[in-house]
């Protein structure tokens, strides 16, 4: 008789056969850089996670280098807000001026910029707003954005980004970008496409970390409806076709399946955003003693790698890194 259990009976033999592997270099760590001084303001509804000011960053950037982590991806949140974004392409906005000193003091470090303008906005969009009739009628024009994501994303790369991500959903937006970086003398950015990003409720610890809930609406007319297999792959071939370097799922533990089915379709390196509301169930969960906060954490980082991500955009990249 065949015996499965034979390659199971103790920790040596199980870690032999094991078919995936996490490492603390498939992580990308989120951080919130907020504008202005003395701030480190921890996000209630994503409790380990902060919002913090430049001047405040240097002791959490030493323990990220500390544990191994060498990836970061930032997300601005200004003082100054209007209804195009216009602080999103400011050469002296938040996150350009964090770009260069993470840069200048912690070079080892690999920084990514979110490109979106949702926390830039006063309306809380991703981008230029189209009003055909009534409130419910108000939808991001598409083409307009685009105008205004050249000027972003040149921004960003002055900045000194290794890495540039639209988040935005826009039609079109890689091979913007592409274009712009490629005109201009950064031809070697590369682009991390937010490719199949659904419209999901999972979100919402995200809003409150980046003071970005659309005012009025939500996102459903440019992220994608979270019943629809077929259309990830669509969208994921088209920013293949503009650019893309990397394609990424979002959010990634309800889309394990997309995960799979984008990475078994295309050659190139997948990343999974485990966004906040799963990390925020986990915490919410494990603060009640319902679960084991880390077994479950690392459960499912590891799901997300067997299901075929490269890299995985997490809030719990210290706590696993210090557990690997």
């Amino acid at each position: 008789m065949f015996r499965p259990r034979r390659l199971r009976s103790n920790p040596q033999i199980r870690n032999l056969v094991r078919e995936s592997n996490l490492s603390v270099n498939d992580f990308i760590y989120p951080m919130f850089i907020e504008e202005g001084e003395g701030i480190k303001t921890e996000i209630s509804s994503m409790p380990g996670i902060f919002r913090t000011s430049i001047d405040r960053l240097e002791t959490e950037l030493q323990e990220l280098v500390d544990l191994g982590i060498n990836s970061i991806m930032l997300f601005g949140i200004p003082k100054k807000k209007d209804a195009i974004g216009s602080e999103s392409w400011n050469d002296e906005g938040i996150v350009q001026q964090a770009a260069r000193y993470i840069k200048a003091n912690f070079p080892q470090l690999y920084v990514i910029a979110d490109i979106c303008f949702c926390e830039y906005t006063d309306h809380g969009h991703c981008g230029v707003l189209t009003s055909t009739g009534p409130a419910t009628s108000i939808t991001v024009n598409n083409d307009e954005t685009l105008i205004n994501l050249e000027k972003q994303t040149l921004s960003m790369a002055n900045a000194g980004f290794d890495m540039l991500a639209p988040s935005g959903m826009m039609d079109g937006g890689i091979g913007v970008m592409r274009d712009t970086l490629d005109l201009n003398g950064f031809e070697n950015i590369p682009l991390m496409a937010y490719a199949v990003k659904y419209s999901s409720a999972f979100y919402g610890p995200f809003r409150d970390a980046a003071d970005s809930a659309p005012s009025h609406g939500d996102r459903k007319t440019y992220q994608m409806d979270p019943a629809n297999r077929l259309e990830a792959i669509k969208e994921a071939s088209l920013d293949l076709q503009q650019g893309a370097d990397i394609l990424m799922v979002k959010p990634a533990l309800s889309y394990l399946d997309i995960i799979r089915e984008v990475k078994d379709q295309f050659d190139v390196p997948i990343a999974a955003y485990n966004v906040s509301g799963e990390y925020a169930m986990v915490k919410a969960a494990a603060a009640k003693g319902w679960i084991n906060g880390e077994k479950v954490m690392m459960e499912k980082l590891l799901s997300m790698k067997r299901a075929g991500a490269d890299i995985i955009l997490t809030y719990h990249a210290k706590e696993a890194a210090k557990l690997l």
